[in-house]
């Protein structure tokens, strides 16, 4: 009798894919990206598969990809350390006014979102003209001065948005929520990563492998898999690169948490904030201890869930999130999902899905509820419930979260 919670996907080559995806759907990309990736021949073990799985650029989304000496910088992506914070406040539901629309006024005040798609204006709403003091300070004291010497050596990492950027949301699925606990607790989360300078860091080194690649003419099953290997001078600046760019982006979320709970306050009075807080990466590579070796842990899309690690889980705009507390399950690597996982292309929702489709999903959320976000929709990602019910031995779930309040980019 088979009493393990996950499926396993061999490769012809031997490659091993353990999939915790029971009762959702996995498409067909993301099936063959994950046995690219699997096959390999610096997996360490094998790559763990998380239910909200979906294709993604060079691995799929919703995978945990650990290996030995050798990192992909593709598989690691360009949003690096993108991922969430959520903080638990005094504040209670019969706090709150009946009309929210002033709540997410105040918090879109606060913090630049979206972008500004017109070259017309240098001023792009999604970025700070004049980064306030705040902002320069933690830029002057905790990331400065490093960022200089990644310029020195790689002199196109200054052409992005960095310290204009720090402290700024973006676009996409990036937001931030006021959520009701079970017990009428009202939490602060919010969804970001490292931005613009992120980006640029993530490109330059996915093309530096693939030039790598060709040079010492390794052929690879698709060229996004281009790899770096431990001991070449191009790994050890990528690794240096990331460090500091998923520190960026852990601050890039403080910042924000700190500019919103300082709007709330102007609109609902004082309040405090609770010891419970997480602020976690989905979206990053770490050394890590596994089966007895030390190997980079790449999570494209995957929180670290070790035993008594707390998580979140987002769902999607008119859905519930979760904050879990991690089991330790040493075959998915201590990981769990980052959430839903999309269930369909941007493209997709936004030809199948109508103004007033979204309005009704939303109803409730004091959010946005025009066109531009119908590729956010909640149609447009995977049930929560069977997400979360496939992942039962990776994480117990802590609390959960109504949004009532969305901003996004």
């Amino acid at each position: 009798m088979d009493t393990r919670d996950y499926d396993v996907m061999t490769t012809p080559d031997g490659g091993l894919v353990k999939m915790w995806t029971r009762g959702v759907v996995v498409e067909d990309a993301a099936r063959v990206q994950l046995a690219n990736v699997a096959s390999l021949p610096f997996i360490h073990k094998w790559v763990a598969v998380m239910p909200d799985v979906h294709w993604g650029m060079g691995a799929t989304v919703g995978s945990v990809i650990p290996t030995k000496q050798a990192i992909v910088p593709a598989a690691v992506g360009v949003d690096l350390g993108c991922g969430m914070m959520a903080v638990k406040t005094s504040l209670r539901a019969e706090h709150l006014p009946d009309d929210l629309k002033g709540v997410r006024s105040a918090i879109e005040a606060a913090v630049p979102h979206g972008r500004t798609l017109s070259r017309s204006t240098k001023r792009d709403r999604g970025a700070w003209g004049d980064p306030p003091d705040v902002v320069s300070d933690v830029w002057a004291q905790k990331l400065a001065s490093e960022f200089v010497v990644l310029c020195d050596k790689h002199p196109k990492l200054a052409q992005s948005n960095h310290v204009t950027h720090l402290g700024t949301l973006g676009t996409g699925n990036h937001f931030i929520e006021l959520c009701l606990d079970e017990a009428g607790d009202v939490w602060v989360m919010l969804h970001s990563g490292s931005r613009g300078v992120g980006n640029r860091i993530g490109s330059y080194f996915i093309e530096l492998a693939k030039e790598d690649m060709r040079t010492w003419h390794v052929n690879l099953p698709d060229e996004n898999l281009a790899y770096l290997p431990e001991g070449t001078s191009h790994f050890d600046d990528y690794v240096e690169a990331v460090d500091w760019a998923q520190r960026f982006a852990r601050e890039n979320r403080e910042v924000m948490m700190r500019a919103t709970l300082a709007a709330l306050r102007g609109v609902l009075g004082d309040f405090t904030t609770a010891d419970v807080a997480v602020n976690c990466h989905h979206n990053y590579v770490a050394k890590e201890h596994h089966y007895g070796a030390d190997v980079w842990v790449t999570r494209k899309g995957a929180v670290r869930a070790g035993a008594g690690e707390l998580g979140i889980i987002p769902g999607s705009m008119g859905t519930r999130s979760y904050i879990v507390r991690g089991k330790g399950n040493a075959e998915s690597f201590c990981s769990c999902s980052h959430g839903a996982g999309r269930a369909m292309s941007r493209g997709e929702a936004k030809r199948r899905f109508t103004l007033e489709d979204h309005a009704k999903a939303t109803a409730g959320v004091e959010c946005r509820k025009d066109e531009d976000v119908i590729d956010e929709t909640p149609m447009a990602y995977k049930d929560i419930d069977a997400v979360m019910a496939a992942q039962a031995d990776l994480v117990d779930v802590a609390y959960v979260l109504r949004q009532v309040v969305c901003v996004k980019g």
